[in-house]
């Protein structure tokens, strides 16, 4: 049974849908937005991939999910929580139209190439969504993004959606053929030696893992029926500081991370937060003898303006709006443990998790020396090992 607040998120996706059609016009296709994108369920390695059926092995790309629909002239990009992010790639909106069949819906990846043009910059990615259609202009302009496929959900008149994903796959190499860039079809394979060489060597080009899906399977909208394999590691970090949970003012919320660089500044490098409820309690009070003031404190207004980039550089971000993002600062001398997939830029790519206390360890001693970096790999050679 659906839940009210759940039959109100829906209907208010599609009422956002439908106002957006109406100000387009009709684009009627087998399939229609909105739709929710089939998800993947996190697997340990691959030995963690269920046997028994016929497996497709893929990259796991680092961008924005979305789903595209084409009809004629009329382009939509639904995003991962379907809310419509067409207004923000419009030089994508042209390369759909001059690259994809004239009428479909694809799953997919926007993904944007860095400055040094041989691997993905899901930073310089985030940057595009941008409220001023002026600066969404320039930005398309500077920094044009790409859209990998990797699955079809209609064609023409038909919905693929029942189908197996061999037929959908083989339509869509089919259906791309003649594309370009800056439209790919992802990569695939059907051995599993293979993909692992892939796991390891495409990090250096700043991909995010391994999909396997089951051949045999059909598209199946929000339901967590394909497998991820993601690089776990592990590293040392400095606490330096702990925002406050939402139930309250006595629970942790989240722990904030550190790491040293080669001039000794303590670098913002993520969170830590999913600790039971009990615990959370038990670690304010454990944390309280090392609460400070920011006077002195490495990660204080000061270090902002002289360029570091702390955890207060994010309270006035319009990917935090209406978050509390203020912080209790910390005298950093506690060690955790955490483990991690992979760095963006300074940053953990996505939030870490707690391993153990390091009571062992010097904080001066938690550099970035100690993280594993993945041999480069180029780009452009990954997006062309998917081309039909």
């Amino acid at each position: 049974m659906v839940s009210r607040l759940s039959a109100g998120l829906f209907l208010d996706r599609a009422y956002r849908w439908r106002g957006r059609r109406a100000r387009m016009g009709p684009m009627k296709l087998p399939v229609m937005p909105p739709v929710p994108p089939m998800l993947a369920k996190a697997v340990s390695g691959f030995g963690g991939v269920p046997q028994g059926r016929a497996l497709s092995y893929e990259p796991k790309w680092d961008g924005f999910r979305s789903i595209i629909f084409r009809d004629g002239d009329e382009v939509e990009i639904g995003s991962r929580n379907e809310k419509p992010m067409t207004r923000y790639f419009p030089e994508v909106v042209e390369a759909l139209k001059a690259n994809l069949p004239p009428r479909c819906v694809l799953d997919g990846e926007i993904v944007l190439v860095g400055r040094s043009g041989d691997r993905l910059d899901f930073d310089a990615l985030q940057q595009r969504i941008h409220p001023a259609a002026s600066r969404v202009k320039l930005l398309s302009e500077q920094t044009p993004a790409k859209f990998v496929a990797f699955d079809l959900l209609a064609l023409g008149d038909e919905d693929y959606t029942g189908r197996p994903f061999s037929e959908r796959r083989a339509a869509l190499e089919k259906a791309l053929a003649g594309s370009s860039a800056p439209i790919h079809v992802t990569a695939a394979t059907q051995d599993r030696a293979v993909a692992e060489q892939w796991f390891q060597q495409f990090e250096g080009a700043g991909l995010d893992g391994i999909v396997a899906k089951h051949l045999d399977g059909s598209y199946q909208p929000d339901k967590r029926v394909m497998f991820k394999v993601k690089h776990e590691r592990t590293a040392d970090c400095v606490v330096a500081g702990y925002r406050l949970h939402k139930s309250g003012p006595d629970a942790i919320g989240s722990l904030l991370l550190g790491l040293y660089k080669d001039d000794g500044a303590l670098a913002s490098v993520g969170v830590i937060g999913a600790f039971p409820m009990k615990r959370r309690q038990e670690l304010f009070a454990e944390l309280q003898p090392l609460v400070t003031d920011f006077e002195g404190h490495p990660w204080a207004w000061a270090k902002q303006e002289e360029g570091e980039r702390t955890p207060r550089n994010a309270e006035g971000s319009r990917w935090s709006a209406g978050k509390d993002l203020s912080f209790v600062p910390l005298r950093p001398e506690l060690v955790v443990e955490v483990r991690y997939d992979h760095m963006e830029g300074e940053r953990f790519r996505h939030t870490a998790q707690f391993n153990r206390w390091r009571p062992d360890r010097d904080p001066g001693s938690c550099t970035f020396e100690q993280l594993e970096e993945p041999v480069n790999f180029d780009l452009a050679e990954v997006l062309q090992t998917g081309r039909p």
